[in-house]
């Protein structure tokens, strides 16, 4: 296939290199009719090819992490993938074959001509199996009630952004939030060390009014930061790198990942003073990103590799209702998704869709390397699009305003990331201004950059 090595996707929002890593440790798994527990050592990477050209051959290629063989060599996995032409309908079974590629995913299957050219595109769901010990995973959690689905990308908009031309990065509009390191309120906490690396609030998110709330995990709170003062909220969190995001009436939800009081993900609710509304844990192994949808909080998780729904009117889904739900793109407001792919080093490729018709959809290059795809979120009629550029030394991301007709509006933003945050959690979108976590060693930032200015 096209792809220089496994990695993940934060689906609609986003791609983190991850690559697969032996000795795992693994919590949770899933079935057709929903999400079980895994025997220990069985885990799973796929990258779905959610949006194919015409003509383009698709090979699925799936990694399988279990214990070696006696024999030294690599696990001894199988598994077959269930395909069909289009979204409904029953599925074809493919047997998995063996590769020697590991890098690439070493189980694969070349997908017949007549389905992955389908103009109603294709789904899927595979069930993979540890021959050794007889535990099998499905792939995503929802098997055949909520495939993989990929649509073909006709009629896209065709975009090249050339060389990237580093150091011309824009000016903040302002700066809504400077916090040295610290506990104080005000300040923002600092875990870690110079040889292994700091850590520092994790993420944040922008209320309507403009307040603009940070997660500071390593203090245990959120700090509420408006032109006029700071508060901070406290709120029983482990303290390890989470997500966050804000509800209507100031409502919290923090993502956080697997810790020693707990071995999986999970997904914690607070009311605006701290108290705990309700805590549940996640179909899939780990997370990429965490987000407002239409009816409460939706999760880009992985293996599944999709968008699934935590919560609903303020209820929490349990693990088998979320994997039921999964969808290839980010969920939002006005019942459509957006849909991000990213393929090899330099191609971006995005779509909105109205169930599984592409409303419109962009094929972006780049001659410098593209890495994660931090946020593309709707901004009225247009596509905001905020993604990593990188050479060996440098890095910087690009922000996007789409149209129809191409690009809008167009320009770089300093990568400042002296201490780590959630991996997809550095940009918010919040009315018609785009907002930037930094770190540098004197402190923390938060910076506003308005999209309607003209430059």
């Amino acid at each position: 296939m096209r792809r220089p090595g496994i990695r993940s996707l934060a689906g609609g929002a986003a791609g983190i290199v991850a690559g697969v890593i032996g000795g795992i440790a693994l919590t949770s798994s899933s079935a057709a009719s929903g999400p079980t527990p895994m025997a220990p050592g069985l885990d799973a990477v796929h990258i779905p090819p959610v949006l194919t050209r015409a003509g383009e051959p698709v090979t699925l290629r799936y990694a399988i992490v279990c214990a070696p063989r006696e024999d030294g060599e690599p696990c001894d996995g199988s598994g077959s993938v269930y395909v069909r032409a289009g979204q409904s309908g029953p599925f074809e079974q493919l047997t998995l074959r063996r590769g020697e590629d590991s890098s690439e995913g070493r189980y694969y299957v070349d997908l017949p001509r007549e389905i992955a050219s389908s103009r109603a595109g294709f789904s899927y769901y595979a069930v993979l199996r540890d021959d050794a010990s007889g535990a099998t995973t499905t792939v995503p959690a929802g098997g055949d009630a909520a495939p993989q689905r990929s649509v073909p990308l006709r009629d896209a908009k065709e975009l090249s952004l050339g060389a990237h031309a580093f150091g011309r990065s824009r000016t903040p509009d302002e700066r809504v939030v400077a916090a040295g390191w610290g506990s104080e309120v005000g300040e923002a906490g600092l875990a870690g060390s110079r040889e292994l690396g700091f850590i520092g609030p994790s993420s944040f998110d922008v209320a309507a009014d403009g307040t603009v709330a940070v997660l500071d995990q390593v203090n245990a709170r959120v700090e509420h930061w408006t032109r006029a003062s700071v508060k901070a909220t406290s709120v029983e969190v482990s303290g390890g790198l989470a997500d966050f995001a804000l509800e209507p009436g100031g409502m919290m939800d923090v993502l956080e990942p697997p810790s020693r009081m707990s071995p999986a993900p999970v997904l914690r609710s607070f009311h605006a003073d701290g108290t705990p509304r309700w805590a549940q844990r996640l179909a899939d192994r780990t997370w990429a990103k965490l987000a407002a949808g239409p009816a409460g909080p939706v999760v880009q998780q992985q293996p599944s590799e999709q968008w699934l729904p935590a919560a609903e009117s303020g209820a929490a889904l349990g693990r088998a209702a979320q994997g039921r739900h999964g969808r290839p793109g980010r969920p939002f407001a006005n019942g459509r998704e957006v849909v991000v792919e990213r393929v090899g080093a330099g191609e971006l490729r995005l779509a909105e869709l109205a169930g599984a018709a592409v409303v419109r959809s962009w094929r972006i290059t780049s001659a410098t390397p593209l890495g994660e795809v931090q946020l593309a979120e709707p901004h009225g009629s247009r596509l905001v699009v905020v993604t990593k550029t990188y050479t060996d030394d440098r890095s910087e991301y690009v922000v996007l305003v789409l149209d129809r007709a191409g690009i809008v509006n167009r320009f770089a933003v300093e990568s400042l990331e002296w201490a780590e945050s959630a991996p997809l959690a550095r940009f918010r979108l919040s009315g018609s201004s785009l907002y930037r976590l930094g770190s540098t060693p004197a402190g923390l930032s938060v910076d506003r950059f308005d999209l309607e200015v003209s430059r």
